[in-house]
């Protein structure tokens, strides 16, 4: 059974950027566990040494709804 965990929201740069180095201490860190916040809850996971990386960026433009770029970066693996 999978379990999923999601949050959405909008944060302003520096923010984002905080949460990112957040993210990259814990895989950084010593303990083989990596403690994700996402929302208002903590996500415990196990990750390997070697992790698959698959990042993807996206430029539209439309008359209608104006410009859109999104960059999504996706980390997977088998714990």
């Amino acid at each position: 059974m999978a379990q999923r965990t999601t949050a959405d929201e909008t944060l302003p740069r520096e923010e984002l950027a905080a949460y990112l180095e957040e993210l990259a201490a814990e895989f950084e860190g010593e303990s083989e566990a990596v403690s994700i916040r996402v929302g208002n809850k903590n996500v415990s996971l196990n990750p390997p040494h070697n992790i698959d990386v698959s990042v993807e960026t996206v430029e539209r433009s439309s008359m209608l709804r104006g410009d859109r770029e999104t960059v999504e970066i996706e980390l997977s693996w088998k714990p």
